[in-house]
């Protein structure tokens, strides 16, 4: 059996690290760590303290959500929970900072690999890794106690769903995109703004643009991760009502040098969720259970059904390359690459055809 180089257990739950031995010096490291924040005086030591109480979700870790990731650890939020799907790879190591070859290598779901790097840098603070896709039957659980949601995701089904969530329960959330130079971001505060439903009703049609297809600047990524991380530091030290956040859609294209603004300062009365109340995107209506995934890719979800990697290890050993860790296991069968996490959800990578991708998956790993 082939396996990748063995892995610690994933992180099932909250995790607060400490430098072995060194408990005077951790004392004396944590009263320094965030002195140069405290001096700023829209934070302050009180606004720090709340920021060691508050509990964020980053839902997707990719290019953004591992730029929002970093900057809210060294920042002190006391609590980070980072949930994402996906796992890494080499073309992700131009943009999302904080992966390395190594995880690119051993294939690391990006959530793991987010907390382990986390842990090395802030290890006074609690990240909980989640390796899941966000979907109806499990949002309730996966945000549950938290008190901000950011969007690190790449897709305006997530968006929407956290949308109806987020208006559903009156808890603010940060939309933020980057695509090629582009860069935009939104903040959305159940009750008082513009809700993403209201400014969007409808996902984009058509040819859109993505990273696999325009390409990205790293720098337009970095761009919207800090103002989005910003807008987050205001609302966990002053809630909703804090006078200096942005009650606008903000954009900037960096190549050209063109930024825009449109206001989103009030809910539209006619708004399908801060109007109507009409959550379809929570209900789970029409949700498909096997998507396009970017990067020439299906994603095949949903299925619930627990994997023995070593079992599963031997079986596709006479049909291609294979090789897992505790997290994913890669089956390779020219010209196609199949991902598969513990709970049967895959990724298959090599065609955007459904019906392929759905044919290789009852075939090697069962219909």
């Amino acid at each position: 059996m082939t396996s990748l180089a063995q892995q610690s257990q994933p992180d099932q739950i909250s995790r607060r690290n400490s430098v072995p031995g060194k408990t005077d010096w951790d004392q004396r490291y944590s009263d320094e760590r965030y002195s140069r924040q405290i001096l700023f005086r829209g934070i302050g030591a009180e606004g720090q303290r709340k920021l060691a109480t508050a509990r964020v979700a980053i839902v997707g870790c990719g290019a953004t959500g591992s730029a929002l990731a970093g900057l809210l650890a060294r920042a002190g939020i006391g609590t980070l929970r980072i949930i994402d799907r996906d796992y890494v790879e080499p073309s992700n190591l131009q943009r999302q900072l904080l992966f390395d070859e190594q995880d690119a290598y051993h294939s690391l779901p990006k959530a793991i690999a987010a907390v382990r790097k986390v842990a090395a840098f802030n290890s006074q603070i609690v990240v909980e890794p989640k390796v899941e896709d966000l979907i109806p039957a499990n949002i309730e659980a996966l945000l549950e106690g938290m008190e901000l949601i950011l969007d690190g995701t790449d897709n305006f089904e997530t968006r929407y769903l956290i949308n109806d969530y987020a208006v559903e329960r009156s808890l603010p959330w940060i939309y933020s995109a980057a695509v090629g130079s582009y860069a935009v971001t939104l903040n959305i505060l159940p009750g008082q703004t513009a809700c993403l439903a209201c400014l969007f009703p409808d996902s984009p049609r058509g040819m859109v643009e993505t990273c696999e297809t325009s390409g990205i600047l790293n720098s337009a990524v970095n761009l919207v991760a800090s103002i989005a991380a910003t807008e987050a530091l205001k609302i966990l030290i002053g809630g909703a009502n804090h006078a200096r956040l942005r009650r606008s859609l903000l954009s900037f294209e960096l190549w050209t040098n063109e930024h825009a603004e449109i206001s989103a300062a009030k809910p539209h009365p006619s708004c399908r969720a801060c109007g109507l109340r009409d959550f379809i995107h929570l209900a789970g209506e029409s949700r498909p259970h096997i998507t396009l995934c970017g990067r020439n890719s299906v994603q095949i979800h949903e299925r619930h059904r627990p994997i023995d990697f070593a079992e599963m290890d031997r079986r596709l050993q006479p049909h291609g390359a294979v090789r897992h860790n505790d997290f994913v296991l890669k089956f390779w069968r020219d010209p196609y690459e199949l991902t598969l996490f513990p709970d049967g959800r895959a990724i298959i990578k090599g065609t955007t055809d459904t019906a392929v991708a759905r044919s290789l998956y009852a075939r090697y790993i069962g219909s």
